[in-house]
């Protein structure tokens, strides 16, 4: 027989302890933190609404006719500004109810603008040749004026006294009627 020796014992099996975090917990950790920030801006900006009083915030419309208008050179000027889209439902009910009362008012010192909200420029073509809307319409490239504006949907319309002041927001589709009291209020009072 041989020498077998049956003694056991146990290996040093239990390693040094690691200090600091791994890179695994690094990337969950930040990825728990980005989750958060991305949820606290999209809490905070819920929390934010339209600007239903005061000065109107100022901007630059390029035309789909390739002119541009500054809000502020309007001043003087009752001014109805029209976020809508040629996707939306609810923008095609209010759009000829838009282009009468602009008829109506165009002369009487009221300005319209209308900014298509996240549409293409052939979709935006296409719906003001249906509508055949004649006040100067443009593209909200980048989302700038909704950002500035908090647009949360469409249709939404500012109306925006002489004195660049907004005095009234309407977030549901106009109503020939509704518009037209609105703008002989605006344009007696100023407000």
């Amino acid at each position: 027989m041989t020498d077998l020796d049956l003694s056991f014992e146990p290996e040093n099996t239990a390693s040094k302890p690691r200090r600091g975090l791994s890179l695994g917990s690094i990337v969950l950790i930040a990825g728990i933190l980005l989750t958060a920030a991305v949820f606290g801006i999209a809490l905070a900006r819920q929390n934010q609404t339209q600007p239903q009083s005061g000065p109107a915030p100022d901007f630059t419309l390029t035309t789909l006719d390739g002119d541009t208008i500054r809000l502020s050179d309007l001043r003087g000027k009752v001014v109805v500004i029209n976020f809508w889209a040629s996707w939306c439902g609810p923008c095609r009910v209010e759009a000829p109810a838009l282009q009468k009362v602009y008829e109506r008012y165009r002369d009487r010192g009221v300005e319209f603008l209308g900014v298509a909200w996240t549409d293409t420029e052939r979709g935006a073509r296409a719906f003001i040749a249906e509508f055949n809307q004649t006040y100067p319409n443009g593209l909200d490239l980048g989302t700038k004026l909704a950002e500035l504006y908090r647009i949360q949907g469409v249709p939404e319309t500012f109306i925006v006294n002489q004195n660049g002041q907004i005095v009234q927001f309407i977030m549901q589709p106009i109503t020939e009627q509704s518009l037209s009291a609105i703008l002989d209020r605006v344009l007696a009072n100023g407000a």
